[in-house]
């Protein structure tokens, strides 16, 4: 089986489109999942308790050098940079905000294309802000598969019309789409 790396950014208005992936997201999905969405910084629960309910596979908010593992959803922390490094572990850091984020959603992308290449999958959602586009970008660069909220469907059209002005996608695609698209995505690329 091929080694994916699925990676989804969002913010304003991606909340619903993640939880009702989560819900469908299959108990033996094979590939780690990483969430970056923009949270309040001060807000330490609820959030994740919120996701969990849904999600038939474990939700992690990973510690410092966490290991990564196949078939787990990874929650980048409140008020942290996520990093994924080569030795497939986390990396968290408090550097300052990217978009007036952190976690920011281009710092998880660019460190998952760096160090993964074609294996990455990235998928920004709805969003209020550029964050996530500069990381499409490296994704594409890479040879990862990019994938796109359709901005006329999205809830803030902002952060998916970013990447699309600068990115040539492999994919635009509606909420349900893109939950349809992740869902089956090993059955397509394995």
């Amino acid at each position: 089986m091929a080694n994916k790396y699925v990676v989804i950014g969002g913010s304003a208005g991606s909340f619903q489109t993640v939880l009702k992936l989560l819900e469908e997201l299959p108990k033996n999905y094979p590939y780690p999942v990483f969430l970056v969405l923009h949270r309040l910084k001060n807000v330490r629960s609820g959030f994740i308790e919120a996701l969990s309910i849904k999600s038939k596979l474990k939700l992690i908010e990973p510690a410092d050098k966490d290991p990564i593992e196949a078939g787990k959803v990874y929650l980048a922390p409140a008020n942290y940079h996520m990093y994924i490094q080569f030795d497939n572990t986390f990396s968290l850091s408090t550097e300052e905000t990217i978009n007036h984020s952190r976690p920011a959603i281009d710092i998880t992308f660019s460190s998952l294309a760096f160090s993964y290449t074609n294996k990455v999958v990235g998928v920004l959602l709805s969003g209020a802000n550029k964050d996530g586009s500069l990381g499409l970008k490296d994704i594409s660069t890479n040879g990862g598969i990019t994938v796109v909220q359709d901005p006329n469907e999205a809830q803030i059209q902002t952060m998916p019309q970013a990447a699309l002005d600068i990115i040539d996608v492999d994919k635009i695609l509606s909420a349900e789409e893109i939950i349809n698209f992740v869902t089956k995505l090993h059955l397509r690329y394995d």
